[in-house]
């Protein structure tokens, strides 16, 4: 990827970062991995997180996206298996990890979000990290009850033309099953509904368990109470990376 030429860079730009990065020297190293189901607040912590400790956000499925995007090494090897309809093997997504690991932006650390989600993956990551002399510190599993994500997610209606989104429960319309601005029915996305959500769910904890177990042995989970209002679960996340 050709880095902007700096000098057409406006000079706010510049300083901004300049400052930034000089706030987030004195930070401590962290390597975090996120896991938790869907709807359970990992995309809400995230950004938050990456701010606050100065890591990268890595999401193996855009990494791989943009890896063959831009024609690497590791990408053309990945988009071979993609075209055979194989799956990208567990050496690829570590090597494309290490690989991102090189950016200045991942300097303090980083945030792993989807993976690894089995245990050999996370092995094959603790390989790759022991080689820089570096190890995961921390593993934070959104913790929930599975009828509460139910209740979270089912709930869930869209107006599709304009995106505006509303919940039974938490922010219901003004008549059930309407759009308050336009009188026009709402939908559910297909992955809302309990059928999707259940078999969503099942694969989640069946892939996933083994890997908390792995971190627990470990000693480095961290289990957050999901179901707590967002400020509350960023404070619980604060608490368990100081």
């Amino acid at each position: 990827m050709a880095t902007e030429n700096l000098e057409d860079v406006p000079s706010v730009d510049l300083m901004t970062e300049l400052l930034r990065r000089m706030k987030c020297a004195s930070k401590p190293d962290k390597r975090l991995i996120l896991v938790g189901p869907p709807g359970s607040g990992k995309g809400t912590q995230s950004p938050i997180i990456k701010d606050e400790y100065c890591l990268c956000h890595l999401a193996t499925g855009d990494m791989l996206r943009a890896a063959v995007a831009a024609k690497t090494p590791l990408g053309i090897k990945a988009k071979e298996a993609m075209e055979k309809g194989e799956l990208v093997s567990d050496d690829l997504v570590v090597g494309i990890i290490d690989d991102a690991l090189k950016k200045p932006s991942c300097q303090k650390g980083f945030i792993l979000d989807g993976f690894p989600r089995t245990v050999v993956q996370a092995q094959k990551l603790d390989d790759m990290l022991d080689k820089r002399g570096a190890k995961v510190d921390k593993v934070l599993n959104f913790a929930i009850d599975d009828a509460i994500l139910e209740e979270r997610i089912t709930g869930r209606w869209i107006h599709p033309s304009s995106g505006r989104s509303y919940h039974t429960k938490f922010a219901p319309p003004k008549v059930p099953g309407v759009d308050d601005v336009t009188g026009e029915p709402l939908i559910q996305r297909k992955d809302d509904t309990a059928t999707v959500l259940k078999s969503r769910l099942e694969a989640f904890h069946k892939q996933t368990e083994p890997v908390i177990d792995y971190y627990n042995k470990k000693g480095i989970v961290a289990n957050l109470p999901a179901e707590k209002p967002p400020q509350e679960v960023t404070s619980e996340v604060k608490k368990a990376l100081s």
